[in-house]
């Protein structure tokens, strides 16, 4: 996938520890979607820039991972988040995870804006979807 520019991509670095390491010796799978939300928080930011809770906008509606290689403990991991899709009220992310140079896990993530006083979604403001179309990739 490419994107119209060469920063397109959000980039994070996540170091494995122990606690996160099973049995088998590799980072337990339950791990790898708490670290692609680690990867969002760039985009948390442009919906609620202090990350208060109080006025928390971004909702998660869908959420799926591919697991490719084992990720292992001492060596760093690095996540990279995509805008995917930009929808009236929702975005998709796409989402892929390195270790060594080598893609170890892919997802998507399905978010909506959303109001929580009044109950319901809202369209992404016009701002904040300049902000997304930054991180936009084309096919």
């Amino acid at each position: 996938m490419k994107g119209r520019g060469a920063d397109v991509l959000l980039k994070t670095i996540i170091t494995p520890r122990v606690s996160e390491t099973d049995g088998v010796g590799h980072i337990n799978n339950t791990t790898i979607p708490i670290w692609f939300e680690a990867g969002r928080n760039e985009i948390f930011k442009m919906f609620t820039s202090d990350l208060s809770f109080e006025d928390w906008r971004c909702i998660i509606l869908n959420m799926n991972v591919d697991y490719l290689k084992q990720i292992y403990y001492g060596r760093d991991v690095i996540i990279k988040t995509h805008v995917e899709k930009i929808g009236n009220s929702s975005f998709t992310l796409y989402e892929e995870m390195f270790q060594n140079e080598e893609l170890c896990a892919k997802g998507r993530a399905v978010y909506v804006n959303f109001n929580r006083k009044k109950q319901a979604t809202e369209p992404i403001p016009d701002e904040i979807r300049l902000q997304l179309e930054e991180h936009l990739i084309q096919e």
